[in-house]
């Protein structure tokens, strides 16, 4: 597998910042979340599947290098920066910002975690969209930590990289993100959903052949960007977290949809029973989606992701007009289901369409943003891909 254009350009850059070529080009992939939304830090269960888009990491290590003074170097062809940072600021968080502290995140990890990271150069390349909910950040990490990990012969197994990977984000980056992007950008299967415990980190490949059951993923990018940092997604993490701790259990994944309305009369603030009902109301709708995935039912998922947008909007309260709109005008064009997928404030939708309609939804959508002044959206169809993997 060569990676296709992102590869080459990956490839060309480090051949063109280093004067040679690269020891090997890895691969991972954005994600998007079929259904399970914000329940990952709540212990709960996620359905990702990966994109085929995927950025993809140029390597090889630094000749002559003292390991003493270890020294790593990154271009990015997205940004056109090049930087370069040493032991000193790995070894404490924060010290590395902008989209460097991704790269910085997982070399710290590692050396936290007692793998040792010889000094490397790097060059990243990347067609997963940026602020689109589809786990750019996640992808940039895996590529990374896939690369280092297989460079250098380390020695960490692969169910243990999501778990590194994200401990790279919460610590380093410092964005308190869930478990599901990682795992879904390192462990996914082509032409299979992940269904992922996010407490025991369990994971089972669920069959979701779109092309064999003539149906479509459309992904529209609202280009209303949502930034994982803010005070909002926070602010929702904290909300359920204390609400576990009033509740007496561990995380709200403890909570049944059979106990749910026990479990919000001992809740008094309105806004925090919300979060909870979201959270519970959702687990129950990934469960009964794998099931039906299992059964070979995909249509019959569209209600389960309609009425999965409808908890964001309404109980989580994390949607915007834009992806409202994408929404409701996807299921007035025929859309089996609709929601927004990832942490929300923006980012992306996603439509279950039968594929001979999909270019009729997207064109439905972009009408419908015309008519209310929105910057006009991008609509791509996508199938799943594989997890992160060496490509050469």
């Amino acid at each position: 597998m060569t990676g296709g254009p992102v590869a080459s350009r990956a490839a060309a850059g480090f051949t063109r910042r280093y004067a040679q070529p690269p020891a090997g080009l890895w691969a991972a992939p954005g994600r998007v979340n079929l259904i399970g939304e914000h329940t990952d830090y709540n212990d709960g269960f996620v359905l990702p599947f990966a994109l085929p888009q995927s950025t993809v990491v140029a390597a090889g290590p630094l000749p002559g290098a003292d390991a003493g003074e270890a020294r790593w170097t990154v271009w990015s062809e997205q940004s056109g920066e090049q930087i370069s940072f040493g032991a000193a600021e790995v070894a404490e968080p924060r010290r590395v910002t902008g989209w460097g502290a991704y790269v910085a995140g997982v070399v710290w990890a590692l050396r936290e975690a007692g793998l040792p990271v010889p000094p490397a150069r790097l060059a990243v390349a990347s067609d997963v969209p940026l602020g689109a909910g589809l786990s750019s950040s996640a992808a940039l990490e895996s590529a990374v930590l896939t690369a280092l990990v297989d460079l250098f012969g380390l020695d960490l197994p692969v169910t243990d990289r999501p778990r590194l990977a994200q401990r790279a984000e919460n610590h380093y980056v410092g964005a308190p993100t869930g478990i599901m992007d990682q795992s879904a950008s390192v462990r996914c299967r082509a032409e299979h959903a992940l269904f992922l415990d996010c407490r025991s980190l369990e994971t089972e490949h669920i069959p979701f052949d779109l092309g064999a059951a003539g149906l479509a993923v459309l992904v529209v990018d609202s280009r209303a960007p949502h930034r994982h940092v803010s005070g909002e997604y926070a602010d929702r993490r904290s909300a359920c977290e204390s609400a576990a701790e009033r509740l007496g259990v561990p995380a709200l994944r403890d909570v049944t949809a059979d106990d749910l309305d026990a479990a919000l009369g001992r809740l008094d603030d309105p806004v925090v029973r919300r979060r909870v009902r979201h959270v519970v109301t959702e687990n129950a709708r990934v469960l009964e989606t794998v099931d039906l995935l299992r059964a070979g039912r995909l249509a019959e998922t569209g209600p389960l992701l309609t009425a999965s947008h409808a908890s964001m909007r309404d109980d989580f309260e994390i949607t915007v007009p834009e992806v409202d709109t994408a929404v409701e005008a996807a299921l007035h064009a025929g859309a089996y289901g609709a929601r927004m997928t990832g942490g929300g404030f923006g980012g992306c939708v996603l439509a279950l369409v039968e594929a001979a309609a999909a270019d009729a939804v997207g064109d439905a959508v972009r009408t419908a943003y015309a008519e209310r002044g929105f910057t006009a959206p991008e609509c791509f169809t996508v199938l799943p891909g594989p997890g992160a993997h060496r490509l050469s």
